[in-house]
């Protein structure tokens, strides 16, 4: 579904005073000027018990033209956040930018962005090409240009020969392009989409994670999309933050994201992690070293950054395909911990095996499977495992800096 009035191609034409003070074409530091800017986004909802915080203190600069999540669990206020942006909510506090111009009080409609929600809502009466043109029509656009338009965004979105069809001739992913043509043929300089792959089954919804990716590209506009499914923001993404309880948690690439969690929040929600805490025997500069037992050393480089001391206590992770599984102690200089093969799960391209440390702690190893290899461990075997101290990674309680720079990282 897009917003229900289509925008100008200008935002200057929407009645706000801070609007009428000309383009703003660079930041101040001679850069380009950002696709959308929040500046101190706060939105509090009153309700019978008090004031609710749904996101508080998130500073957020986005680039033209990139695809950029907003990921997190249900209430974390990725979509309050959306919606601020598109004009459906207004924040409580702080600023919105559009390409610098502050957008704070100006209706959807005025907004140079279309949105597109989980519920396509199409009109069932009406072709393919007359959804696409709904909007167009609206806004008196001539009758060839149109026809032009629709052709050339169905052609996008691999639909052009099913123009004549209506709604419930299509299969739940023709529908959510057909919504994506009718928000991209107004040619808005960004578009926000609310989980628009929640309704499509497992395939289809993989599919459709590289279509998206795919049209975003040509089209070379902003895409803002909101998801709950980290696969879905690892797969599309340019950058993504991490929302937890109204704060951003982290903000990177997808990469920078998964390989280095800033928080036990980030560790445990992106992909699966092993979480472990242990006590700092020492510290050799910004290395932490954790003592286990006999051999059981980790080496936790830059673990300063995340409160560690020595005689502290520190929680850490490691990822499971970074873990070496092995019958004899592992050789010196590599983190080491001793462990009893709880369970062995064939997962056809990988083994999962999950070894129980003495303390009770459960750690998941991943060994991919190649055609002349053998299981590693049986159940209640006595294992090695064993890792390069680059990947430890000391992980914060809670974000030390919710803002999130063009560039750079919460």
């Amino acid at each position: 579904m897009t917003s229900s009035s289509e925008p100008p191609s200008n935002l200057a034409t929407a009645q706000n005073p801070a609007q009428q003070s000309g383009a703003v074409s660079a930041t101040s530091s001679g850069g380009p000027v950002p696709a959308i800017e929040l500046v101190g986004i706060a939105k509090r909802f009153q309700t019978r018990s008090g004031s609710v915080a749904a996101v508080e203190r998130v500073d957020l600069v986005i680039g033209e033209g990139e695809f950029f999540s907003l990921l997190g669990p249900s209430g974390c206020g990725k979509t309050t956040t959306l919606r601020m942006i598109g004009g459906f909510e207004e924040p409580t506090e702080g600023q919105i930018l559009l390409y610098g111009r502050d957008v704070v009080g100006v209706p959807p409609n005025h907004r140079d962005v279309n949105m597109v929600f989980q519920s396509y809502a199409l009109f069932p009466h009406m072709s393919v090409a007359e959804n696409v043109a709904f909007g167009l029509r609206r806004k008196g656009i001539g009758k060839a240009e149109i026809t032009q338009r629709v052709g050339e965004m169905l052609e996008l979105v691999q639909l052009d020969g099913k123009s004549d069809r209506r709604p419930r001739e299509l299969s739940g992913g023709q529908q959510q392009r057909v919504a994506l043509a009718r928000a991209l043929v107004n040619r808005p300089r960004a578009l926000l989409l609310d989980e628009p792959l929640a309704a499509l089954d497992l395939k289809l919804r993989q599919a459709m994670q590289l279509e998206l990716k795919r049209i975003q590209r040509e089209v070379g506009i902003t895409f803002v999309f909101v998801t709950h499914d980290q696969n879905e923001a690892l797969t599309m993404s340019d950058r993504l933050v991490v929302m937890n309880n109204g704060l951003i948690e982290q903000l990177g690439s997808p990469r920078e994201v998964y390989e280095r969690p800033h928080t036990r929040f980030v560790a445990g929600f992106i992909g699966t992690s092993n979480l472990i805490e242990g006590k700092v025997a020492r510290l050799d500069g910004t290395t932490a070293v954790l003592e286990r037992g006999p051999g059981e050393t980790i080496s936790v480089p830059d673990a300063v950054r995340a409160g560690a001391s020595t005689g502290g206590r520190l929680h850490i992770t490691v990822r499971p395909e970074k873990i070496i599984l092995t019958e004899s102690e592992p050789a010196p200089g590599r983190c080491a911990l001793r462990g009893r093969v709880a369970e062995v799960v064939y997962l056809g391209s990988s083994t999962q095996y999950a070894v129980r440390l003495s303390d009770g702690t459960e750690l998941s190893v991943y060994v991919q499977n190649s055609s002349d290899s053998s299981d590693i461990a049986d159940r209640d075997q006595d294992v090695w495992l064993s890792w390069r101290p680059e990947h430890t990674l000391a992980l914060a309680d809670s974000p030390t800096d919710t803002t999130a720079a063009l560039g750079g990282a919460a």
